[in-house]
């Protein structure tokens, strides 16, 4: 009862600080070719599937799922305005659940669904990974994920991003640290009212780096929290609370 106390209280706290920035997209003015590439960029960034997770693999048995915030910073930009019809907020903060499987092999799969509340902005995503070193108490672990993700809800935008990268982790009695790197492909193409302002918009394919780094803490059985930053196009801020079986 007392991990199911603090995974509610976080998942209160993580959902209502999304809320407290929730806009409706829908765009009020065109965007210019340029616009729309950077649009898809950052976009793109904060839609992608976050790690979020140490290297080492669940185990056959295993079965982690949880609750988790990510936050990038929009400030500044006319593109956001557009979409936000000149109300933008500062940060794009999107609440997600999130469950992972542990199966033979080292291999884990996992998926992903996010509603941001008092908005219409919705996600969905899926998640394979493969442990290349399982880690031992002496030895880190090593894996490569696959991942894709999807934009839903939002009638002025159609956007998806796919993913790959490797992690690694090591874990210190109630720490695991973890760092990786990769690369997400993004796709967006302009529908709705924002096709109807700027009718000769082209769709948009970017590849873009990606580096990330954090730390599970694990203060209870079962119960972790973890903090991430991911740099791809601008700083994101990920927190997840999850309990893991």
């Amino acid at each position: 009862m007392k991990k199911l106390a603090v995974l509610l209280a976080l998942s209160v706290t993580l959902f209502g600080a999304a809320q407290a920035m929730a806009r409706d997209i829908s765009f009020n003015s065109p965007l210019t070719q340029k616009e729309f590439r950077e649009l898809t960029r950052e976009a793109g960034a904060a839609i992608s599937y976050k790690n979020v997770a140490p290297a080492e693999p669940l185990g056959i048995t295993g079965f982690d799922i949880g609750v988790e915030l990510s936050a990038i910073d929009i400030s500044n930009s006319s593109y956001w305005n557009a979409a936000y019809r000149n109300d933008a907020p500062s940060f794009l903060a999107i609440p997600k659940l999130r469950a992972r499987k542990g199966l033979p092999m080292g291999i884990d799969v996992g998926a992903m669904y996010s509603y941001v509340p008092d908005s219409n902005i919705k996600l969905w995503g899926i998640e394979v990974s493969k442990a290349i070193l399982e880690g031992t108490a002496a030895t880190p672990a090593l894996g490569v994920r696959a991942t894709y993700s999807r934009l839903s809800g939002v009638n002025d935008l159609d956007l998806q991003t796919a993913g790959i990268d490797a992690s690694i982790s090591k874990g210190f009695l109630i720490l695991t640290p973890y760092a990786g790197a990769g690369g997400v492909w993004v796709n967006s193409e302009a529908k709705g009212h924002l096709k109807a302002l700027a009718p000769t918009l082209k769709s948009e394919d970017v590849f873009q780096p990606r580096v990330f780094g954090g730390v599970k803490f694990s203060p209870l059985p079962l119960v972790g929290i973890t903090a991430e930053v991911e740099y791809q196009q601008r700083p994101i801020y990920s927190l997840k609370a999850g309990l893991s079986f």
